[in-house]
């Protein structure tokens, strides 16, 4: 089973028949919200489950991780497409385009972002070399052809605390260690993923230049992102909506 989990913008899928919705309970806590069953078109059922909870109540740093992750598996999801806004930092990282990310840098700090903890629990260490599913990052790809959009291949994400925007000297930093996109959702999210074997991949939205990047030079406009989130985000839609309805 696939699920798609939503960030900001994200709310509900276009085009998605609502079969049925289910509490889970976790042992790390409550999920963002209940699991959305439903199906776009002729797809199997899909799971849909909004990060930041359907009224968009949760700050990044706040967000459950671990019970979304866990109740995902727990229902049987095995393929999870993330979908997250972003700042663009690097050249061609521009507003309104859409990024499939290959790799990630953590910059976060104090969450909570493993299932192993110790105790009586065997130390597990998760390999992140590849943080993304190859198979998930190439269906990414081929449902973006499939529904005519132009995608970004490849890319580094880098995930800062949150919820205030970075500084321009913190984008010039992340600039040098190679980021080319900034949010605040993709870690631990990626990597409690792998430490449950899902094969999950990112679809990011550039909304707006990083803070002293082009258009962002003196001060990020908060208009601009929802200007921009609100013109293009049909383009997810349309991804996502080829992506469960490609057949093997």
């Amino acid at each position: 089973m696939q699920a798609i989990i939503g960030g900001t913008g994200l709310y509900q899928l276009t085009g998605l028949t609502v079969t049925r919705r289910q509490v889970v309970r976790t042992p790390y806590g409550e999920p963002s919200g209940a699991l959305t069953y439903g199906r776009i078109g002729d797809s199997d059922e899909i799971v849909f489950l909004a990060r930041h909870g359907y009224g968009h109540t949760l700050a990044p740093h706040r967000i459950n991780y671990r019970a979304n992750l866990w109740a995902l598996h727990e229902v049987g999801v095995r393929r999870i497409v993330s979908v997250a806004t972003v700042g663009g930092i690097g050249d061609g990282y521009t507003p309104g385009r859409i990024v499939v990310p290959d790799q990630i840098i953590d910059y976060t700090h104090d969450r909570l972002h493993t299932f192993f903890e110790g105790g009586d629990q065997p130390v597990a260490h998760a390999d992140m070399t590849l943080p993304y599913g190859a198979e998930m990052r190439a269906d990414l790809l081929t449902a973006a052809e499939a529904a005519g959009i132009d995608v970004r291949d490849g890319g580094t994400y880098g995930c800062t605390q949150g919820p205030r925007l970075e500084t321009a000297a913190e984008i010039r930093r992340m600039a040098r260690d190679g980021c080319d996109v900034v949010g605040m959702t993709g870690m631990p999210e990626a990597a409690l993923a792998r430490e449950l074997e899902l094969d999950y991949g990112a679809l990011c939205l550039i909304t707006n230049d990083a803070a002293g990047q082009g258009a962002s030079t003196g001060t990020i406009s908060l208009d601009e992102i929802r200007n921009t989130v609100e013109t293009t985000m049909q383009g997810i839609h349309a991804i996502l909506g080829s992506l469960v309805n490609l057949k093997d």
